[in-house]
């Protein structure tokens, strides 16, 4: 099968580091740049600055998160637009990535197979970096021992944000203290996370998460058309307002479906 992240050509965003809020913000104002036609198609890797749980668009944050760990824990709760379950970052432990795409890159194939196919690039550059890992749908990157990597999806006016976020190490017992998997619904509504064992890529490298994130950045550029790339000032600058009115306001976070 011909692969169509090879029929376009790409700006590339090095790992950045910015907030949790800001990071939600960016996926939002580099998608409408890319559906506006102001950038071409865009991958960006990103960095974290701070211990974050990540909930799902259609999430209830009373069902996903307890309140009292993450406070003690210092984990601040941030809303991503796209859908799926809750992911959690730290700084130096976790890596994400974006793509901001046309959807005709997935014309013809399944929304399920779509996962796998934006995805295959970083299988590929986890096995040249000797991890033994696979792809699971709908949406899971993973080794024969768990989980590595989780991903999720939002589409707009013909577009695909695609993001996937990739646990380079993580201490797995604190995962059930701060994601309220298996218990009791606090609200009706929202789309509950699935339990899936994590295996961490630290389990099968040496390797440092900086230098995860690199080979990944350099894999990118040396498969597809790329040419390096970072945010404007003014998409950092509407991020920024995106933070202030929409990503760290308590409607938007603690909103329900």
């Amino acid at each position: 099968m011909t692969d169509p992240l090879r029929d376009v050509t790409w700006d590339l965003m090095p790992p950045g580091a910015c907030s949790a809020h800001m990071h939600m913000a960016l996926d939002e104002v580099l998608l409408d740049r890319v559906i506006a036609g102001r950038r071409p198609p865009t991958m960006r890797l990103w960095r974290w600055t701070e211990r974050a749980l990540v909930i799902g668009s259609h999430q209830s944050v009373a069902n996903e998160v307890d309140g009292a760990a993450a406070d003690d824990l210092g984990f601040v709760v941030t809303r991503r637009m796209s859908g799926g379950g809750t992911m959690l970052c730290e700084p130096d432990r976790t890596i994400t990535y974006s793509l901001y795409v046309p959807d005709t890159l997935v014309t013809g194939i399944s929304f399920r197979k779509s996962y796998e196919v934006l995805d295959s690039w970083a299988v590929d550059a986890f096995n040249g970096m000797g991890v033994p890992a696979s792809y699971r749908e709908i949406n899971d990157i993973i080794s024969p021992r768990g989980k590595i990597a989780g991903a999720a999806q939002a589409r707009r006016r013909g577009f695909v944000l695609h993001h996937t976020t990739i646990a380079h190490s993580m201490d797995v017992e604190i995962l059930p203290r701060l994601i309220r998997i298996g218990r009791e619904n606090v609200k009706e509504r929202g789309v509950r996370s699935a339990e899936k064992a994590v295996s961490p890529l630290s389990w099968f490298t040496g390797l440092s998460c900086a230098e995860v994130a690199g080979n990944l950045h350099e894999y990118f550029m040396r498969t597809f058309d790329a040419r390096e790339s970072a945010p404007a000032k003014d998409e950092l600058d509407a991020a920024s307002r995106l933070v202030e009115s929409k990503y760290s306001t308590q409607a938007w976070i603690n909103r329900l479906p």
